[in-house]
C-alpha cells in the first residue's frame, strides 16, 4: 500500500490511496467534484522503498478530488477574570474541504 505525506494548509497529512482528508479551506473559487493536486509531497511510501524529500520531493504529487465543502462543529472561545465581571463569549467554525485521494505518484 502506498502512502505519502504531504503539507497543505500549514500542517501536514498522511494519505494513501482511498482516504478522505480533512484539509483547511483552500480557496473560495472550489467546488465539489474538483480535482486538486498536491505538489509539496514530503515522503512517499510504497511497502518496500521510502523516499524522503529535502525538503520536497521533486515530480511526486498527491492527486485528489474535492468529496466535501464545509465547516466544522462550533468552538466556544470565552474570555473571563474572575472577580471583576469580566466576560467575552464568541463561537467559531473553522471552514474546511473534504478530499478524497485519487492516486499517490
Amino acid at each position: 500500500m502506498e502512502c505519502a505525506v504531504i503539507k497543505t494548509g500549514g500542517k501536514q497529512y498522511v494519505v494513501s490511496k482511498g482516504d478522505v482528508v480533512s484539509v483547511e479551506k483552500l480557496s473560495d473559487e472550489q467546488q465539489i467534484g474538483d480535482k486538486i493536486v498536491f505538489n509539496e509531497v514530503l515522503l512517499v511510501d510504497n511497502g518496500s522503498d521510502t523516499t524522503v524529500g529535502t525538503p520536497f520531493i521533486k515530480n511526486a504529487s498527491v492527486k485528489g478530488t474535492v468529496v466535501e465543502i464545509g465547516r466544522a462543529k462550533k468552538i466556544d472561545v470565552v474570555k473571563y477574570k474572575a472577580k471583576s465581571r469580566y466576560l467575552k463569549r464568541r463561537g467559531h467554525r473553522q471552514p474546511f474541504v473534504g478530499i478524497r485521494i485519487d492516486s499517490v505518484s
